[in-house]
């Protein structure tokens, strides 16, 4: 019972960091806590983790004011997972798509598979595409393909679409999808694929759509927590330097050096400190820099929870 309330005071003690990066002002923090809570508490494995690596429940729930999503059930955004030792948050393609709509990217989309008894046709990017099938049909099928149509604020469409052979090229290159390789970690790419070629497809199309800081954290946020993000391999993978590019200056160095300080408090505080910084000051540090910021900082945090056993860790 005590390792329960440790983690009511874990995820609500995230309240004042949760208010100081939020982002949709339309998101209440006491709901998502008690959406984060009952996350939790229907899964037991979930729970397990979570009393194990508190700091990473801490994380996520800072990750959704960042970010600007919701765990309400109801809408079917974003979840907490438990995945590699530690509690992330997840967002859905849907959750991409309402990004997208309220931080006014476009106006309306919606991305759909392709059957192969369905009559599918690319009018061209700029065009809706003809999409014929039979919702009632029990036989459509292999999937075939998938794609995403989107209206934007000027009233234009744009249209992606990919083979499932170009979402499964995706799919092999990803960090989630090699780790069921190597080490048979069940991934949504195994237990949903349908719903993860809608993501990547949506992933691919949101490049042409109008840019948005919320829209790019949650893309940036599931391709390096998320582990969708494509694995290089050695040739393609920059090398390692204690500041990475792009090229130093005294202002990147200094920035730099004191989000390396907070980072040693663990990847909360991380993400509360960069969530304040300023786009220039974002691409200054880039994400090659980043995600070396953050790689030192889940290290102090699994240093901290290694050094402390669970049930004398407190709020």
């Amino acid at each position: 019972m005590n390792q329960i309330v440790t983690i009511e005071d874990s995820v609500y003690s995230t309240k004042d960091s949760f208010a100081s990066v939020l982002t949709d002002r339309s998101i209440n923090f006491d709901r998502e806590a008690e959406f984060a809570l009952q996350a939790l508490y229907n899964n037991d494995f979930a729970m397990k983790i979570a009393k194990q690596n508190r700091q990473s429940v801490i994380a996520a729930v800072v990750n959704i004011a960042a970010i600007g999503i919701s765990l309400n059930p109801a809408k079917k955004q974003a979840y907490l997972v438990p995945r590699d030792g530690k509690i992330c948050l997840d967002i859905s393609y849907m959750g991409l798509m309402d990004l997208a709509i309220d931080s006014g990217s476009i106006r309306w989309g919606q991305a759909e598979l392709v059957y192969e008894t369905d009559t599918f046709l690319l009018n061209g990017i700029d065009q809706q595409p003809t999409h014929h099938r039979n919702p009632f049909n029990k036989d459509r099928g292999e999937v075939v393909g998938v794609y995403v149509v989107i209206k934007t604020a000027d009233g234009d469409y744009l249209t992606d679409a990919m083979s499932t052979d170009e979402v499964n090229a995706i799919r092999d290159r990803s960090a989630a999808w090699k780790a069921w390789i190597s080490k048979q970690k069940s991934c949504p790419w195994l237990t949903d694929w349908g719903e993860m070629a809608k993501k990547t497809v949506v992933k691919r199309a949101y490049k042409y759509w109008p840019k948005t800081e919320r829209l790019d954290t949650a893309i940036h946020h599931l391709n390096t927590d998320g582990g969708e993000g494509l694995v290089l391999s050695d040739q393609q993978a920059p090398q390692s330097s204690a500041l990475p590019p792009p090229e130093d200056t005294p202002e990147r160095i200094e920035l730099y050096a004191n989000l390396q300080e907070i980072g040693t408090a663990g990847a909360a505080a991380l993400a509360e400190a960069w969530a304040k910084l300023t786009p220039q000051q974002r691409k200054l540090i880039g994400r090659s820099g980043l995600e070396v910021l953050k790689a030192e900082a889940e290290k102090a945090d699994a240093e901290t929870v290694e050094a402390e056993p669970v049930d004398e860790v407190h709020a």
